[in-house]
């Protein structure tokens, strides 16, 4: 018996059957197992992987979930997707809806402070249309990254894309109006009617007294906004009516229905620094006003009207001279118990600089006499030569008033307080009170007249003449028939008379021939009379007889010529 590799042999008995031979393996391990360790390996490595590309999770609160779908709905910037919609979920108070969002790995700087999310639907509008992709698509949220680094999960999205995106070139101004008219966010910004900018947002002052509107003018066109721009409404249509006939003036179409917002350097000397960021600017109402020269410090006035001021509205402008120099701001009843009346006291807003070189030359003449150059004490001077405020139509068709100061002739002295504080411009009646007056005394005189006894005495004349006309109709027609009669006979025999072949016709023939030969007999004596005048005392002398004519003188013969 031999052993190999553990193995005995032994030599077969020579009646028996073969043996089969076991044979051992080194590794005893069954490859079976390898399957499963490798599918383990590749899904862990896939968690791995999947982890080591996961982004940051976020959560967008937003007002309605409309268009959006749980793990359907992608976020994209630049219309690259950097993220997608995982679960949305109403709000504990059910005041919206919170949209939780995975962001890749390569997106971790949406997750900070600054980023905005909005969702991109289709949106039609005066300011124009956008989102039309989505028709197609489906809405999907926009991303638009801030500028910080500080990490932040839970953002309130925009109900609308935002007019302005981070690292735009160009520069932010604010405007400052009253009231925010027909702008609107996105509302376009012109100049020289290109459009170079939008309105980016707005927002109602602390006091409540007037509307901040924020501009965003794009590079290189905000090197053009300076410290002296002027800025004014550009919405709705400017007609005017002047002595070069009807004008219409607007920047665009879309300025007349979305508006818009217009600014242009003055005319003239200005500053032409461009201006900083964020810089302040006031929103005027039209182009002319804003490119009006400044009005300088205004000053408030009162004046009192003892007549009726129906159409004097705020706002209605205060003239001088037919200068705009200021504006109404309040119309207000009063009561004098002394004269039992109800005057109105009309409150004003003036800008004497508006006068320009005359308020200087005013000024200037009070210094040189060592006055005060006071406003008040100006217009005190003023009073006293006549000036007074009147009330007087502007519009016929409407009705509407304005406040003129001009000079009134022969006006009566009156009382000037130039301490009075606000101070108190005299007033005299206008141009329409005087033709009321005088309608008013008209009126009057015409009912003074004694119409009624006018009137009995018109029916006796018209009862005369009825009478009248009866008489001629019975009496004088018919005999005025009887003489167009006899008229008609005597035409006749006239017309006969004076046929061509009526002997009368033919005896003034006859008398007619006779008259032209003796006016020709007396040219002829007339004539000889002119050049014989002594004919009148020695009568005609006899016609000389014709001279015999002269008798041929003979004419000689011409010479012979000899010849050798």
């Amino acid at each position: 018996m031999s052993e190999d590799n553990g193995v005995e042999h032994r030599p077969p008995a020579p009646d028996a059957l073969p043996r089969p031979v076991v044979e051992k393996r080194r590794f005893t391990e069954s490859l079976i197992w390898l399957v499963p360790a490798l599918a383990a390996l590749v899904g862990l490595s896939l968690v791995i992987h999947n982890w080591m590309q996961t982004g940051p999770q976020i959560v967008i609160s937003l007002q309605s979930a409309e268009g959006l779908d749980a793990g359907k709905t992608p976020v994209k910037y630049k219309n690259v997707v950097i993220g997608r919609v995982k679960k949305i979920r109403l709000s504990p108070d059910r005041t919206h809806v919170l949209v939780s969002v995975a962001l890749e790995k390569s997106a971790e700087g949406f997750a900070t402070r600054g980023t905005r999310y909005w969702v991109v639907r289709p949106r039609i509008g005066l300011g124009g249309v956008s989102g039309i992709d989505t028709l197609f698509s489906g809405a999907f949220i926009g991303a638009d990254v801030g500028e910080s680094d500080e990490r932040q999960e839970d953002f309130d999205g925009m109900e609308a894309p935002p007019a302005v995106r981070h690292g735009e070139l160009g520069r932010s101004f604010v405007l400052h109006s009253d009231d925010l008219g027909s702008l609107d966010v996105g509302s376009p910004v012109y100049y020289r009617r290109l459009p170079v900018g939008r309105v980016a947002s707005y927002t109602l002052d602390k006091d409540g007294k007037g509307v901040s509107l924020h501009l965003f003018i794009d590079g290189p066109n905000d090197r053009f906004v300076t410290k002296s721009s002027r800025f004014w409404n550009a919405s709705g249509v400017d007609l005017s009516v002047g002595a070069n006939g009807l004008k219409l003036n607007t920047q665009s179409m879309a300025a007349v229905l979305a508006g818009g917002v217009a600014f242009q350097d003055p005319p003239g000397p200005h500053d032409t620094t461009p201006a900083p960021e964020d810089a302040d600017f006031k929103l005027f109402n039209d182009r002319a006003t804003a490119m009006a020269p400044p009005d300088g410090e205004p000053h408030y006035i009162r004046m009192r009207f003892e007549q009726s001021v129906r159409g004097l509205v705020a706002d209605a402008p205060v003239e001088f001279l037919g200068i705009n120099i200021g504006k109404v701001v309040s119309v207000r009843l009063d009561y004098d118990e002394k004269k039992q009346k109800f005057p109105v006291l009309v409150g004003a807003v003036v800008y004497p600089q508006r006068l320009g070189a005359a308020y200087d030359k005013l000024e200037a003449i009070a210094k040189a006499r060592g006055e005060d150059p006071d406003l008040s004490r100006l217009i005190g001077r003023l009073v006293d030569h006549g000036l007074r405020a009147q009330a007087r139509t502007g519009n016929l068709l409407t009705g509407q008033l304005y406040v003129a100061l001009d000079f009134v002739p022969h006006a009566a002295r009156v009382a000037f307080d130039p301490e009075a504080r606000p101070l108190v411009i005299p007033t005299a009646p206008g141009s329409f009170d005087k033709l009321q007056e005088q309608l008013a005394d008209m009126v009057d005189k015409l009912d003074k007249v004694p119409f009624d006894s006018i009137g009995q005495h018109l029916d006796g004349v018209l009862a005369g003449l009825d009478a009248t006309l009866k008489q001629v109709n019975g009496k004088t027609l018919p005999a005025f028939d009887e003489t167009l009669k006899g008229v008609r006979q005597t035409m006749g025999t006239a017309d006969a008379a004076l046929s061509a072949d009526s002997p009368l016709q033919r005896n003034l023939d006859a008398t007619l021939e006779q008259v032209q030969r003796m006016s020709r007999s007396l040219r002829v004596l007339s004539d000889y009379l002119g050049g014989h005048p002594e004919a009148l005392l020695r009568g005609r002398r006899p016609d000389r007889q014709p001279a015999s004519p002269p008798a041929p003188t003979p004419t000689p013969a011409p010479a012979q010529e000899h010849k050798p």
